[in-house]
């Protein structure tokens, strides 16, 4: 017991010498945290001890301690599981035993009886043989010879407690001697024979002195060998090395050899990691540009650290009994050695780098990766080599810790069904070993943080692009194309570096990175289209279009060339909505590979951890808040079971695919048969920015379009004729006088519209011939449902059905000849037990019809909702001039299958006379709920008239 409070407290100064540099000390292995847990009395004082919980830690300290105690908690959580599991195997294999052996108990139990019954009757017949030939003379004989043999025995224990005592009496001259003489091992044989015998000394008063004696002797070993030790180890003399370690071993000193032979291995590593001057690190003192990144130098210390490895693979096995371990812990003692560590290091370099950290840490991730390969493949090799053959057993702590070294229910499986190979070595399956969690641990708060590391390293990258081309450029079209190469294809490379960084775990932020990635994109590509006529001051380009059958047009050179300018534009977003439902196409193959892979671990738990390598690092990742249930909707979303594969719903801007039509035809834009149709849609945001974008380029185009006509309009509310004298509805005398026989009543005609009506409606008459121009333009017909004043009801009335499939899929599938109108209408419920209806398309005279509804509601609404109001009163006259206009361009936007209740209101209102007027005003309020507010056509058109 004293050796092993002494090693006890010799295993807890590296401890606090960690803790007193500032590292964080690390978790024991899988295997020592739950042999601790025979040993306490509760599972909360066992939970309690291997947190270390305290409450010591002040204000600055808690946030530290609190990720530390995190850290803690989800190692002790994995530990948990994997025992859970050989606990749940074990019992799988009691239940089975105990069916198997359930079917011959009765069987068993019978013949036991009957042998039981037979052996009753022998003893029977034996005692009444016996007894009748023993005699007293017998009985006294036999019990002398017990007493004797009990005085026999009593005095070979004295002899042997008393030769126990007198080897005491001189261990210290003896094993003093055997110091000087250099006789070592012999040395350590005495004080293990010595050892043997402490039980013996144990609840008496000589106990303390024997075990401070037999400590100090040991001591005095180990410090007579230290130097001696240290020299070998450097020296590399596998030899002396495992003499040695048998020395320390005999003296239970074998973790103390361990340090130093960790130590002495190390060292080299340690000082090149401490000596290395790195630019994107040593943020405090001053360093020069050629020195090394973290990213450059991390291949080159693992280069080194594989080649002591190298070495060790062959001098381990030869000095200790347990290569792997032994090896593992080589290179667990060696990263925590590191200072400063790693983590510190990596934290460091993201903050160095910024936005751009991300690549970085996967540079050092991929090269920590093939490290470990390099590693796995040693241990491989090292499983297959002969231990060290000692003279005698392991010591009973060190078996102990081995023995109850847990393994996961498939690795348990595999140990036992491997079979000796021929050789006699390698036999079983490794044990888990913890050193590739330790390596890989400090990446799992960058693992955990990559969505903010994506999205930061994605918003520098639209930031360089946007700025790359923002001088004097006027084509947006062609802007928008090319910028959105390059925004794709940083968008591409984020798949590869969510696959490489997090295996698939980090799927749900590389959406949400991405997402917001093209919705800013699609917000600055906005701005810039609304802002895009002070760019263009200087435009001299007319529009091809502009030829002379629209010479008559009201349009400036300017105008031609926005139109056309707005019209690429449009198909440009056109394209960049195809090429983000082609990235979704690749967004969904990675998280259904993701999701494959999830699946079959879950699945066949054992195939998790078949490669050596890989195991670590996904555990962590397995543990990690990156493995969370939200992630796992997402996958079931994207590849569910085949039993709950859900119905495909309707997506926003669904890509239609192209037609077999001509330049132009009275073929339909076809739209995809529903079997075809479109997963849900990943980038939600990414659409839903498509889709304004599109709207603001239509709004544009519309207002380009409408500009003639709105300049007219600008001057129409403060016209005169609204102030004009007279009442075209009274009545009109006669010259030379009149009286109520001869008064003759005169008829009034309707008023011809004025000049700036008749302007507008010539201007909207023309707007057919403007659209005939460009009916070849392919951008007309995307998004339909994004145009302004447009309603779906309308589009469902211009929408027609799908000719036969011919003109949409062909034997080798949809053909790319012709692009089809994008527009997201859903199509009606068909009835239970009968076929899906085909969904609507659109001829290209729908599509005009649809732009020229469009432009005639945009222009009756700003007439009725700007115009109209800012008249400052109306006359008489004035409201028969106005009732003539609204008439007259009532007309002309119905011939455009436009109707708009709104004028229909002012045109009804304006047209009643005073007397008429004033009494429609007093019953429409009277007969006004209360809370309800006045129609606001009525109240201008009272104001107007003054009526109020």
């Amino acid at each position: 017991m004293a050796t092993q409070a002494n090693a006890a407290g010799q295993s807890q100064l590296p401890l606090d010498a960690e803790k007193a540099n500032g590292e964080r000390p690390s978790l024991a292995s899988s295997s020592e945290l739950l042999s601790s847990l025979e040993d306490q009395p509760d599972v909360v004082s066992w939970i309690n001890n291997i947190l270390e919980v305290s409450d010591e830690y002040d204000d600055a300290e808690r946030s530290t301690a609190l990720t530390e105690l995190d850290r803690r908690v989800s190692h002790l959580v994995g530990t948990l599981e994997i025992a859970s599991e050989d606990t749940s195997a074990q019992v799988d294999r009691l239940i089975e035993d105990i069916s198997r052996g359930a079917s011959r108990l009765t069987y068993d139990l019978h013949f036991m009886r009957e042998s039981a019954l037979s052996l009753q009757g022998t003893l029977h017949n034996v005692e009444g043989q016996s007894t009748s030939s023993l005699g007293p003379d017998t009985d006294a004989a036999l019990e002398k010879l017990h007493y004797l043999d009990v005085v026999k025995r009593n005095m070979e224990a004295t002899r042997a407690v008393l030769r126990e005592a007198e080897s005491w009496s001189t261990l210290e001259s003896d094993v003093t001697s055997l110091l000087g003489e250099k006789s070592y091992e012999k040395a350590a044989e005495r004080l293990s024979e010595a050892s043997k015998s402490m039980a013996v000394f144990e609840n008496t008063p000589e106990y303390e002195s024997r075990r401070t004696l037999m400590v100090s002797l040991q001591n005095q070993l180990e410090a007579s060998l230290s130097s001696a030790l240290v020299a070998a180890v450097n020296s590399q003399d596998v030899a002396v090395c495992r003499n040695y370690f048998s020395i320390f071993r005999n003296i239970q000193r074998e973790s103390e050899f361990r340090n130093y032979y960790y130590g002495s291995r190390r060292g080299p590593l340690v000082e090149q990691w401490q000596g290395a001057r790195l630019r994107d690190c040593d943020t405090g003192s001053p360093i020069e540009q050629s020195a090394l990144t973290f990213a450059t130098f991390l291949p080159t210390f693992y280069q080194a650290f594989v080649a002591i490895l190298q070495t060790e693979r062959t001098s381990i096995p030869a000095i200790f009994p347990d290569p792997r371990p032994t090896l593992s812990a080589l290179i667990t003692s060696t990263l925590l050695a590191l200072h400063p560590s790693f983590s510190q290091r990596l934290e460091a370099t993201s903050t160095h780098y910024g936005p751009t950290a991300l690549t970085q840490l996967i540079s050092a991730y991929r090269a920590t990766e093939e490290f470990s390969n390099s590693v796995d493949k040693i241990m491989e090799k090292v499983s297959y080599a002969t231990p060290a053959a000692l003279g005698d057993r392991p010591a009973a702590g060190h078996l102990r810790r081995r023995s109850s070294a847990r393994m996961s229910m498939s690795a348990a499986r595999r140990t036992g069904s491997h079979r000796a190979s021929i050789s006699g070595t390698g036999a079983l399956a490794p044990p888990m070993l913890d050193w590739d969690q330790e390596l890989f641990e400090p990446f799992v708060d960058f693992q955990v943080d990559y969505a903010a590391l994506e999205t930061r390293y994605l918003q520098d990258a639209l930031k360089a692009a946007l700025a790359a081309d923002s001088h004097a450029r006027v084509d947006h079209a062609r802007l928008l194309r090319e910028r959105a190469v390059d925004i794709f294809g940083v968008a591409e490379e984020a798949i590869a570096r969510c696959m490489t960084f997090t295996h698939g775990y980090g799927a749900l932020g590389l959406i949400r990175a991405v997402d917001r990635l093209f919705s800013t994109f699609t917000d600055a590509s906005k701005v810039e289209i609304l802002e895009r006529r002070s760019g263009q001051s200087g435009q001299t380009l007319t529009a091809s279009a502009s030829g002379e059958d629209l010479s008559d047009l009201d349009y400036t050179a300017e105008d031609w060339a926005d139109i056309q300018a707005l019209l690429h534009f449009l198909e440009a977003v056109r394209t960049l909505l195809d090429r983000t439902v082609l990235f979704e196409g690749k967004l969904r193959s990675m998280i259904t590979q993701v999701s494959t892979i999830l699946r079959q671990a879950r699945n066949e738990p054992a195939s998790v951890f078949l490669t050596g390598a890989g195991r670590g690092k996904l555990q962590l990742l397995v543990q990690s808040s990156l493995n969370s249930a939200e992630l796992h909707e997402l996958l079931n979303k994207i590849d569910p079971e085949p039993s709950s594969q859900p119905a495909s719903r309707d997506g926003l801007l669904a890509p239609a695919p192209p037609t077999p039509s001509a330049r132009r035809s009275p073929q339909t834009f076809a739209i995809p048969h529903p079997t075809l149709a479109p997963a849900p849609p990943l980038l939600v945001t990414a659409r839903s920015g498509i889709s304004e974008l599109a709207k603001a380029c239509q709004q544009a185009l519309q207002d380009t379009i409408l500009s003639p006509l709105y300049k007219y309009l600008s001057s129409y509310a403060a016209s005169s004729l609204w102030s004009a004298a007279g009442d075209p509805k009274a009545k009109r005398p006669l010259a030379g006088g009149s009286n109520a026989l001869s008064e003759v009543q005169v008829p009034t005609f309707s008023l011809s519209p004025s000049s700036t009506m008749q302007h507008v409606a010539e201007g909207l008459l023309n707007l057919p011939r403007l659209f005939e121009v460009y009916a070849d333009d392919d951008a007309l017909a995307f998004s339909l449902d994004t145009l302004p004043s447009i309603s779906a009801e309308l589009l469902r009335g211009l929408a027609e059905q799908t000719p036969p499939a011919e003109s949409a899929l062909s034997s080798g599938g949809l053909s790319h000849s012709r692009r089809s109108p994008s527009i997201a209408l859903k199509p009606s419920p068909a009835p239970s037990g009968a076929g899906a209806p085909l969904p609507p398309a659109f001829t290209p005279e729908a599509v005009s019809a649809a732009w020229l509804s469009s432009l005639g509601l945009s222009l009756v609404s700003r007439l009725t909702a700007d115009v109209l109001p800012r008249i400052p009163r109306l006359t008489p006259a004035g409201a028969a001039q106005l009732a003539s206009d609204l008439g007259y361009l009532s007309n002309i936007v119905m011939a455009l299958n436009v109707e708009s209740p709104e004028l229909e209101k002012w045109r009804e209102w304006v047209d009643v006379d005073d007397v008429a007027g004033r009494e429609k005003l007093k019953e429409a309020r009277e007969s006004l709920s209360p809370g309800e507010r006045e129609d606001t056509v009525m109240g201008s058109v009272a104001k107007l008239r003054g009526w109020t």
